[in-house]
């Protein structure tokens, strides 16, 4: 599989490009509003100079700034498989900080034999397409793609006249190292609650969980969405993973999450979780397996995990 589209353009480069291009067309914009820091997310930054030329390296590192983003600095975050909410959680200090009007989060995903190997020595890896929460799962199952986030001040987005029917409520990020490669149920759920109490709720409609379709992560996230349920008095809390879908993105999955969840708080419609037929056996949350309408939704959470201890966990809630 090359490496890159043509043009010459790595796939993780030309995928982020394009996400890019979409999320300011969506965001209402024909540019990026002077002041807006860039935060990109995945293994580290594409490399320059002479080293930029290793076609190994192009296949794994980056993306880098380009496009709409432009050529200047850029922050990078790399928090395995949470990066995408880590550095939501950057963007929303920055904003909140006036230190600039606006937060470009973006990254891309190709598929390349290291980060395969990283995950097949570890067993992890599905040799069919990944199951999220089904009894039957047998692991992750790797995609490709981009993704971009817009992020303003709603004081900010409102002076343009841009919608803003959505607003991050809470944010929650936890790093614990005891575990180096499997989720802490304990971990997850005070990561939940830490959001939930940022958000200044002790309950939410809808939670799109991380769940890749691994045995250990998905029923130790389970677990920790069940006692945050009990603890808040929440029942039949619907919980879904586009990864069934799409497959796991990696470092930019939190976009993809935070899309699908950003569609159910304006539908209504829970989605379901592609590819679970025989759900696992829960008593205050439940797994759907087709989509779901009329469910009035408020707030509705994302949790994003990932391996040496990186756990994070949003909340979005209707303006």
């Amino acid at each position: 599989m090359s490496d890159t589209v043509p043009g010459t353009v790595p796939r993780r480069q030309a995928y982020m490009l394009t996400a890019v291009e979409e999320a300011v067309r969506a965001a209402r914009l024909t540019a990026l509003p002077d002041g807006t820091r860039v935060i990109l997310v995945g293994q580290s930054p594409l490399p320059s100079g002479p080293a930029a030329a290793d076609p190994e390296q192009r296949e794994f590192m980056g993306p880098a700034p380009g496009g709409l983003l432009g050529t200047g600095p850029a922050l990078h975050i790399t928090q395995a498989c949470a990066s995408t909410l880590f550095a939501m959680s950057l963007a929303r200090e920055i904003i909140q900080s006036g230190a600039a009007p606006a937060v470009v989060v973006a990254g891309g995903t190709a598929l390349n034999p290291y980060e395969y190997a990283s995950l097949d020595v570890v067993r992890a890896l599905a040799r069919e397409p990944a199951r999220p929460f089904d009894v039957e799962r047998q692991g992750i199952s790797l995609g490709e793609g981009g993704g971009a986030l817009v992020l303003e001040h709603t004081d900010h987005a409102r002076r343009r006249g841009a919608c803003t029917d959505l607003v991050v409520a809470g944010l929650a990020c936890r790093l614990a190292g005891g575990k180096a490669v499997a989720s802490d149920e304990d971990v997850v759920s005070a990561c939940m609650r830490a959001a939930l109490d940022d958000a200044g709720v002790d309950a939410v409609g809808y939670l799109h969980a991380h769940a890749t379709g691994t045995q250990q992560g998905d029923a130790a996230e389970l677990h920790a969405a069940e006692k945050i349920c009990g603890e808040s008095g929440m029942t039949r809390l619907p919980v879904s993973s586009h990864k069934g879908s799409i497959g796991h993105l990696l470092h930019i999955s939190g976009v993809a999450a935070i899309a699908a969840t950003a569609a159910a708080l304006r539908t209504g419609t829970v989605p379901p979780t592609t590819g679970l037929s025989t759900p696992e056996a829960t008593s205050r949350v439940t797994l759907p397996t087709r989509a779901e309408p009329g469910h009035p939704l408020s707030h509705a959470a994302v949790n994003s995990f990932g391996f040496g201890g990186n756990n994070a966990c949003l909340v979005l809630r209707c303006a």
